[in-house]
């Protein structure tokens, strides 16, 4: 399996709650590297270009309204395999649907406030790496 990078977001029912370290150890302790972090909050305009591909879905203006409602961390993963890791390590969407030790169902609140995102593929996780970071920020 290649070395890969991935985007992470510990979403603000997370950070509300002060578990970002909590959740990076889950992803260190599974071989997964941060090599880039930030702290932020998205304002509206960024939300909805980040979630642009779910514009037309019912749940887009309050996922948009739930990513604005306080800081998120962004950070970028790296480790073998670490898009399907890193997805293993979060559970599924539900965290009703989710196994046992995962993070969603370990601390996820509902299917929206449900602590993390990661990307689904290599390809969208250049893309969502690229939103948040420049390759200088990124240091291996």
């Amino acid at each position: 399996m290649a070395v890969e990078r991935t985007l992470s977001i510990i979403k603000p029912d997370a950070t509300r709650r002060n578990l970002t370290g909590k959740i990076n150890a889950r992803f260190e302790d599974n071989g997964l590297r941060i090599v880039a972090q930030r702290r932020l909050q998205l304002t509206r305009v960024q939300a909805e270009a980040f979630y642009g591909v779910h514009k037309e879905r019912s749940f887009f203006n309050d996922l948009c309204d739930f990513m604005t409602s306080g800081p998120v961390v962004a950070q970028v993963f790296e480790g073998e395999g670490a898009v399907a890791k890193n997805r293993e390590i979060m559970g599924a969407t539900n965290p009703a649907n989710a196994d046992e030790g995962t993070i969603r169902k370990d601390f996820a609140e509902s299917v929206e406030a449900n602590s993390v995102h990661g990307s689904d593929s290599p390809e969208n996780a250049a893309i969502e790496i690229a939103f948040f970071f420049a390759e200088t920020d990124i240091v291996g």
